[in-house]
């Protein structure tokens, strides 16, 4: 595992490097694929911060957890970790494992827009250039999964394929703490 620790406003102790270091490991022995930890501290007035972020074969995992020491901060978010970690483990080793295949890919892409002229026209006419191509691999899972994995990256959407139907559909977080769930129809 590849631990970075940053201080941000503060100065680093070797014992708390240590004390970061050994929960980590304590942390990787309910989950054994974590690749990555990045680790943030940081002092912000009165409060003490501290912000990990755990990267896992395609799966990020955040915490971020305050208080008013450090070492507590610390041990709040390793235990958020954890049950975040347990949950989706537990989640794992309840679903049966998926063929090779099912797993399927999908490309994304960043759409620039740009105003091109051409001699014939006169007129400016709009174009579309892409600036940003990436594939990731598409496991397909149940849509409660998709949600779950939605909780732990904490990004806006995920798109998925759905196990049910084999089709690709987009989950979303709304405002009010629900999710919604974008399903083409032919």
């Amino acid at each position: 595992m590849n631990i970075t620790i940053t201080g941000r406003h503060m100065e680093m102790t070797d014992a708390l490097k240590a004390y970061v270091d050994t929960g980590l490991h304590k942390l990787r022995h309910h989950f054994d694929r974590v690749i990555d930890a990045d680790v943030v501290l940081m002092i912000e007035k009165n409060r003490h911060i501290a912000e990990i972020n755990l990267h896992a074969n395609g799966v990020r995992i955040h915490g971020k957890e305050s208080s008013s020491d450090m070492y507590a901060s610390v041990d709040a978010v390793l235990g958020k970790l954890d049950k975040q970690v347990r949950k989706f483990k537990d989640r794992i080793n309840r679903h049966q494992p998926r063929t090779a295949k099912e797993a399927r890919g999908y490309e994304h892409q960043i759409i620039e827009f740009e105003a091109q002229e051409e001699a014939e026209d006169a007129q400016a006419r709009p174009g579309h250039r892409v600036i940003l191509r990436e594939k990731l691999p598409m496991k397909p899972m149940s849509v409660d999964e998709a949600a779950m994995q939605l909780e732990l990256i904490e990004d806006d959407f995920l798109v998925f394929s759905n196990a049910e139907t084999q089709q690709v559909n987009v989950i979303y977080a709304r405002d009010d703490g629900t999710y919604g769930v974008v399903e083409p129809q032919f």
